[in-house]
């Protein structure tokens, strides 16, 4: 395997790993459908959770060099299928109805990926054309193999190497198994398709094509076809005539759309995942892996990325520290000093060469040196960032990820960080004390009188008495909203 990267002019340290892997890997090569290149082969010899691996490096040509990367992104749709029939016993054993009376085409597979493939039928009833997802045979079985030899590594590294601890790689294998379980159950797919459709909807240029509920269950999804071309044929898209450099940064555009406005992002965005409509909308398609962040997550992280498009360091600095994503003990303007070395050389690089896989790079090294630990609600995000960016780039290899990305972020920003996102605030808080409303006359008098049934004891400290007035004015003022929201 290291000679193949060799060959392909991959990194130094791909190719250090690959040479001390290169053993393992030259046996997997010797399995599986010798039509494959060598690497796609030895991967889905691995198993499925592997293939979701070369899935994320075959959006990184700048990580693996470009031969590779075309290499992987068979995995990304173009696996060996398993038969017609198997997949037509299964829908039938799944709907409880024979696959003709539902259907009144069924295709063999047209896109084949590590979890489920697909299959183009049409409606026997309607005649609408359909896509039809089934779960590979033995999916779960395969993927929890896999999940136990990552805890067994996970627990190997954290023997041998205690300064690896503060990534916590058992945590996240644990997060990444939670998301991939999900992933097995197509209903809890088709549920995650129909929010993100409800998100989206008034988003001009991006479709999620409609799920049909009445022919979909754990093992089958069916949903409406989507028509268009791979965002994988580049040639086809231009031959199109549809613009590049737009869709680049449309992708990029709807993806922190929908993580900051919404909380609710698909975590999946690789080339396979999407479609260029003839009208040249972005469809997006599987979502068997979607994130979510809270609200709090996202102002946070939304104020990361506004303090280094601004080139405010010192605030950047500040949210780590007040989102606890840094030990309160450490140096805070050392570590503003240190996320300026980050930034400064990336904001120095011309647009083609600015990177968000990069920036991330460099972060992980200065927050290893400030003993930041891995936040498990993060992978998801960062992941998907470093996917995006590399679907986006291979649309438009010159697009500027910060320019993309400002006015987004400032959007936001303005939304929800600031006088407007306080009042806010404060209106929800007084919504949610409201609910309590017929409870608060008791809670007043309760605490009344275990302030007037007191023995008489020294005199209580100012701070005691204040706290105790201040409880009861809270009280009271919640009550008072309570009163005035049910006139």
């Amino acid at each position: 395997m290291g000679a193949v990267l060799e060959a392909f002019r991959a990194p130094a340290n791909l190719r250090v790993a690959a040479r001390l892997l290169g053993w393992p890997f030259a046996w997997l090569g010797l399995k599986g459908d010798p039509n494959l290149p060598p690497v796609t082969r030895a991967l889905t010899a691995l198993g499925p959770a592997y293939i979701k691996f070369g899935q994320i490096l075959s959006t990184r040509p700048d990580v693996v060099g470009d031969e590779l990367a075309m290499q992987l992104k068979v995995l990304q749709d173009k696996l060996p299928p398993f038969p017609r029939s198997v997949a037509m016993r299964m829908i039938k054993d799944e709907l409880d109805v024979p696959v003709e009376s539902l259907f009144s085409e069924f295709s063999e597979p047209v896109a084949a990926a590590s979890i489920a493939q697909v299959h183009r039928a049409r409606l026997a009833e309607t005649d609408q054309e359909v896509a039809v997802k089934v779960l590979r045979p033995k999916i779960e079985r395969d993927f929890r193999r896999d999940i136990d030899a990552f805890y067994f590594a996970a627990s190997v590294i954290e023997l041998l190497s205690p300064a690896s601890r503060r990534l916590r790689p058992t945590d996240v294998i644990t997060h990444f198994e939670g998301v991939v379980l999900g992933e097995l159950d197509l209903r809890l797919e088709s549920s995650a398709a129909a929010e993100f459709a409800a998100n989206t909807a008034k988003d001009a240029g991006f479709q999620v094509p409609k799920i049909q509920w009445f022919l979909s269950g754990r093992q089958v999804m069916t949903l409406d076809w989507a028509k268009g071309l791979s965002a994988n044929d580049i040639a086809g898209i231009d031959a199109a005539g549809h613009d590049r450099h737009d869709l680049g940064e449309r992708v990029l555009r709807l993806f922190l759309q929908h993580a900051l406005r919404d909380g609710y992002f698909h975590a999946d965005m690789h080339q396979g995942n999407l479609k260029i409509a003839p009208n040249g909308d972005i469809i997006a398609l599987d979502f068997g892996i979607m994130g979510r962040l809270d609200e709090y997550t996202r102002r946070v992280y939304a104020e990361i990325l506004f303090g280094f498009i601004r080139k405010d360091y010192r605030r950047v600095a500040e949210v780590h520290f007040e989102a606890g994503y840094v030990p309160a003990g450490q140096d805070i303007d050392e570590f503003a000093r240190a996320l300026r070395s980050v930034g400064e050389p990336i904001f120095g690089m011309d647009a083609s060469r600015i990177s968000m896989a990069r920036l991330l790079t460099y972060l992980f090294e200065v927050t290893e040196r400030f003993g930041m630990e891995t936040r498990t609600e993060l992978i998801l995000l960062q992941r998907t960032m470093v996917v995006v960016e590399g679907v986006a780039r291979s649309l438009n290899p010159n697009i500027n990820i910060w320019e993309v990305a400002q006015p987004v972020v400032e959007e936001y920003i303005k939304e929800n960080i600031g006088p407007k996102a306080l009042w806010r605030d404060l209106t929800r808080t007084a919504r949610v004390l409201a609910r309590f409303g017929p409870q608060f006359p008791q809670l007043a008098e309760d605490l009344l009188i275990r302030q007037t049934s007191r023995p008489l004891p020294q005199p209580e400290p100012t701070g005691r008495r204040a706290v105790g007035w201040f409880t009861l004015g809270a009280v009271a003022a919640a009550a008072l909203i309570w009163a005035l929201g049910a006139v």
